[in-house]
């Protein structure tokens, strides 16, 4: 793999876990989100005026294109593994930003994954 292509796969696996924080930050500004049939346009209105869920959103939009040119320049064997790595990002990130536990179970699993994304991309 080169290093163009594997700078824009991690560029794509970055901006796509800051645009799930992004959302996430959205449903902790909105509480739970519920679509039944007398509040679900009033329900999509919030989200699509909420400023973390547009941004996120964007920024989803820009991930998936940078995704696609790095896809392009690695088979897929080997690009699709290394979305593992947002896993690893956002857990890492939840912690920080928003307190969510990371137990021991948790951090061995982020362990497994970094260690098979190394493996996958050597070979």
């Amino acid at each position: 793999m080169t290093l163009t292509a594997f700078a824009f796969l991690m560029t794509g696996v970055l901006l796509n876990t800051v645009a799930q924080l992004l959302l996430k930050a959205g449903t902790n500004a909105l509480g739970v989100i519920t679509l039944d049939r007398d509040t679900w346009l009033e329900t999509l209105w919030r989200m699509g005026t909420q400023g973390h869920f547009v941004v996120g959103v964007a920024v989803y939009m820009v991930s998936l294109v940078v995704w696609i040119i790095g896809l392009s320049r690695v088979p897929v064997s080997v690009a699709y593994p290394m979305l593992s790595l947002g896993y690893v990002l956002n857990a890492i990130a939840a912690y920080y930003l928003f307190g969510e536990v990371v137990s021991t179970a948790k951090w061995l699993g982020i362990g497994c994954i970094i260690v098979g994304v190394w493996l996958v991309a050597r070979g």
